[in-house]
């Protein structure tokens, strides 16, 4: 067995960090707006992680079968006696859409806002019969 060195850049990461976190491989390191999709009682449910958000930053639009969820935060306060040496809090507007069948209409669709969770729930297309 022939062992390879790893190589290293100049930050300390693996050669193959940098390859896998291209967006060919994925998204690359999507902090914002984290979902988990649950099917239950005939409905879908989806649970979108928006910590941070005020419920009157985010919007819900249907569109085309599609359902958008954008939110949209814009912190520029300055401390007047401090400088910044780092930022990582995001400001600015992120969005996602996901599909939710063309019969979906707004009356079908239900929200909540608890805790920087948004949790929408749709009903299921019922599956097409072919025949």
């Amino acid at each position: 067995m022939m062992m390879i060195p790893a190589r290293r850049n100049g930050n300390g990461l693996d050669i193959f960090d940098e390859v896998f976190a291209d967006p060919f491989f994925g998204e690359k390191e999507n902090k914002i707006m984290k979902t988990d999709l649950k099917e239950k009682d005939g409905k879908y449910m989806l649970e979108i992680d928006v910590p941070g958000y005020d419920k009157e930053d985010i919007k819900i639009e249907l569109q085309d079968g599609y359902l958008t969820v954008s939110a949209e935060k814009n912190e520029e306060k300055e401390d007047k006696h401090a400088k910044y040496l780092k930022r990582e809090r995001f400001t600015g507007m992120c969005s996602r859409s996901y599909y939710v069948g063309e019969n979906v209409t707004e009356e079908d669709i239900k929200a909540n806002f608890r805790n920087g969770i948004l949790t929408i729930e749709f009903p299921k297309e019922p599956e097409k019969k072919i025949e």
